[in-house]
């Protein structure tokens, strides 16, 4: 679904909202990119449609959840309501919950193992609904997160598109929280460039400024919106 991203700003929007929005600006100008190549996915898990409501009436139109069953908890009403909104699954995905998870989001940051891409080209034939699909990446290779290994990486991209049909759009990475965050969105960035991958899910709100800098397409940007969890 394309939407626009770039709500409008006015004297009633979200103070974060309005303060995310102008440092995409500058970094957009920094980087000497247009601010339209940036999605904002305001990511709005654990806030329910009370906190959601205002920063959808400001003009957001992307947001980003990280469970199914708290998405379908919340925004079936929600995108009934309000025309035009666009919902992207940014956290792990089971193999079980693909049916789920293809009706209900527009985009999936999180295609990392093969029976999950088995799921998905199932459900994707099955309703004639194509999510866009990002590969997620484990740059740093910490074994307690989920994402493919940046040396498999090629591989794993030729295999979701040769094996199962899949059509990858982008890549997605969270940098380990220790690690300074450049090189590893200039590491997903070179791999994507490889593979003509256009998409790049990456930088959230400590570090979406050198994201944007680095080439992203969409920053996961949630406590800067909506306040700590």
């Amino acid at each position: 679904m394309a939407v626009d991203n770039v709500p409008p700003l006015t004297s009633d929007s979200p103070s974060g909202l309005a303060a995310v929005e102008l440092e995409i600006s500058r970094a957009c100008r920094d980087a000497r990119r247009e601010r339209a190549s940036v999605t904002l996915v305001a990511v709005s898990k654990t806030f329910d449609g009370g906190a959601i409501e205002p920063v959808i009436h400001a003009g957001q139109r992307v947001f980003g959840e990280n469970r199914v069953q708290e998405a379908k908890s919340k925004w079936p009403a929600l995108i009934e309501k309000h025309q035009g909104l666009a919902l992207h699954l940014i956290g792990p995905l089971q193999s079980n919950k693909a049916k789920e998870a293809v009706a209900l989001f527009d985009a999936i940051h999180s295609v990392d193992r093969a029976s999950l891409c088995e799921a998905l080209a199932k459900e994707i034939v099955k309703q004639d609904r194509h999510p866009e699909l990002f590969v997620q990446l484990n740059t740093g290779e910490e074994p307690q997160k989920a994402g493919i290994a940046p040396a498999d990486a090629d591989a794993f991209i030729a295999s979701c598109r040769d094996v199962y049909g899949l059509q990858i759009s982008g890549l997605m990475c969270i940098p380990p929280v220790e690690d300074p965050p450049a090189p590893h969105f200039a590491l997903t960035a070179k791999i994507a460039a490889r593979n003509g991958l256009k998409l790049l899910s990456m930088g959230m709100s400590a570090d979406f400024e050198t994201a944007i800098q680095l080439g992203a397409t969409h920053v996961r940007i949630g406590s800067a919106i909506f306040g700590k969890r």
